[in-house]
């Protein structure tokens, strides 16, 4: 199968570098995200894996190949970088017919791929007259277009609806599921954790980042035990007892970090603290990416104190 390979990856405008030496792999059969701030070199790594951009040094290559010496290149790799990119004249079936002529790929999959994104009924308008969101399902349509093994797309969500976003979802866990190589350049943290198996994340340029979700969250975020009781004197004296410290909150719940529900049940239940919420608090992507970012981002506003 094939895989995506960026190995001591450089690119510099000027005095300036927006990629710096980086090196990951994205292999078939689940779906990577790519994140990181705002100028944090995603946009520019992914012109740099379609050969868009030439890299100062390094390469980026997709099955051992880079992207131009790719014959037919819309049969092996589907990309969306710009929901803008389709002229706004053409209806959006001759945008895909005229794709899939440059490529040699039938017309049946232009039909396909209209049904496919949901655009079938609007295959004769011009783009543009299309939403956003139209747009955005037509690029996906282009990357489709040739049945690739490896797909990138960046911001896919981005103008979705709902109805879009559920479907965006479950499309690539299906692409992932059928051995694709799938990668994904967000900055919604919480679509990212509902369909991505394994993070790639960027900070100015380098790696800070390439492990899979699950281990990324709980290696940066301590578990939280949330607490409701009656006797808040009692809840307080039996946690300090085992070295737990309580938070209590306006609403009158109370959080434990650092702590698991069944040693907290445990604890409360043979000091006889009557319990009427004890849950988990489940640590997310958002509270992880923003830790081992914090010093990343290169454009960030100020907090508003009240």
């Amino acid at each position: 199968m094939t895989s995506i390979d960026v190995q001591d990856l450089t690119k510099e405008y000027g005095s300036r570098r927006a990629v710096d030496h980086l090196t990951f792999r994205v292999p078939p059969g689940r779906v990577t995200g790519f994140l990181g701030p705002n100028g944090a070199g995603k946009s520019t790594t992914m012109r740099l894996v379609l050969g868009l951009d030439r890299p100062t040094s390094g390469t980026a290559t997709i099955g051992g190949r880079a992207y131009a010496t790719l014959h037919e290149p819309l049969r092996h790799v589907g990309a969306l970088l710009d929901a803008q990119a389709a002229h706004g004249s053409r209806t959006g079936r001759d945008h895909l017919r005229a794709l899939a002529a440059s490529n040699r790929i039938p017309d049946r999959r232009v039909d396909e791929a209209l049904e496919e994104t949901g655009l079938a009924s609007v295959a004769r308008r011009r783009v543009k007259t299309y939403s956003l969101g139209m747009r955005q399902r037509l690029g996906i349509a282009a990357a489709l277009l040739g049945d690739p093994e490896v797909v990138l797309l960046d911001e896919p969500s981005n103008g979705l609806d709902p109805e879009g976003i559920i479907w965006i979802r479950a499309l690539l866990r299906r692409l992932a599921g059928e051995g694709r190589t799938v990668l994904v350049s967000s900055h919604l943290m919480t679509e990212t954790a509902s369909f991505a198996d394994h993070l790639v994340v960027l900070g100015k340029g380098r790696l800070l980042a390439d492990t899979p979700l699950r281990e990324f969250i709980h290696a940066r975020v301590r578990p939280r035990v949330r607490i409701r009781t009656t006797d808040a004197t009692a809840l307080r004296s039996a946690l300090a007892g085992h070295g737990h410290e309580a938070v209590q909150h306006e609403d009158g719940h109370w959080t434990v970090t650092g702590a698991h529900t069944d040693d907290i049940g445990r604890l409360t239940s043979a000091a006889g603290v009557p319990i009427l919420e004890l849950a988990a608090e489940e640590a997310t992507l958002e509270q992880a990416y923003l830790d081992l970012t914090a010093t990343q981002t290169e454009f960030s506003a100020q907090t508003q104190e009240a």
